[in-house]
């Protein structure tokens, strides 16, 4: 019952995946990497998840209902950290594997800067793929059609040029147009779904907003990822678990600002989409 997708496959090879297959290198039982309660890959549906650094790999396994089998790509750093928290005790979840060589993703803005809607955000930390600018995201939930969603906003520290680009403009929100998110006109609607993108969420805390690979293939990337993974609120996760989707918002530098409530930042989110400066799409959550 262990499902191996043709992303993992081709990370992985044939005949790892034909091993795993027959059982011989699957777990007899495992620690579910996204909400870390027991598995029986031989009772029940099972994914393989492979985090992908510059060096190595790290195969991990979960249930199918949690998250799909994928690949996901992280920094040789945040293998170290962020995945080993995802997956736990390596020895009784996973096995080192060698990564094969990674085309690198699609120039995006990306960032390791995060904060909750009380908190203080880590230090900026600017990724090889995000000399422009930093990421700021800050979790809380919204009111949509007379029900609350969990969603995440996201904002630059500066202002994001188009890669390759030497104009002093902002593009932050066409490149994301043109990724699938769409203006928001009223906070009060929920947005559309966007397809390819969806938020990593394991063992309680968020981790990720991962994008479709540049190439088309089955193979996510991060566009974001947390320096460390990031606490939300019971309410938040308890929302996006039932709803399994979040909200993701995005606004150019200066439209939001670090609000301390969630009423302050409505009324942020509210006067961005007014001027034009916010875009939204639906994600569904990887994880619990």
């Amino acid at each position: 019952m262990l499902d191996v997708s043709d992303a993992v496959r081709a990370e992985i090879g044939e005949a790892e995946a034909a091993r795993l297959l027959a059982g011989e290198n699957a777990p007899g039982s495992y620690d579910c990497t996204s909400c870390r309660g027991p598995g029986d890959p031989n009772r029940e549906p099972t994914s393989t998840v492979l985090f992908v650094g510059e060096e190595t790999a790290v195969l991990a396994f979960a249930h199918a209902s949690c998250i799909p089998s994928q690949v996901v790509t992280v920094s040789e750093e945040q293998l170290q950290g962020a995945v080993r928290t995802i997956t736990g005790d390596q020895e009784q979840q996973g096995a080192a594997v060698p990564a094969q060589p990674q085309q690198p993703p699609q120039p995006q803005p990306s960032g390791q800067e995060a904060q909750e809607w009380q908190g203080t955000p880590e230090g900026p930390r600017i990724s090889p793929q995000a000399r422009q600018a930093v990421l700021g995201v800050t979790c809380g939930q919204v009111l949509l059609d007379d029900a609350l969603h969990p969603a995440i906003v996201v904002e630059p520290t500066g202002p994001i040029s188009r890669p390759g680009s030497d104009s002093p403009g902002d593009d932050f929100l066409p490149l994301l147009i043109e990724q699938g998110f769409l203006p928001v006109t009223d906070v009060a609607t929920l947005p559309s779904p966007i397809r390819g993108w969806s938020v990593l969420l394991a063992m309680g805390e968020l981790h990720a907003i991962l994008q479709p690979s540049h190439d088309g293939g089955d193979q996510s990337v991060a566009w974001w990822q947390a320096h460390r993974p990031l606490p939300v609120t019971d309410g938040w996760r308890s929302a996006a678990a039932g709803g399994r989707s979040v909200v993701v918002y995005a606004a150019p530098v200066g439209s939001i600002g670090q609000q301390p409530r969630e009423d302050l930042l409505r009324e942020a989110l509210e006067k961005a989409a007014a001027g034009g400066l916010l875009v939204a799409g639906l994600m569904p959550l990887a994880g619990t």
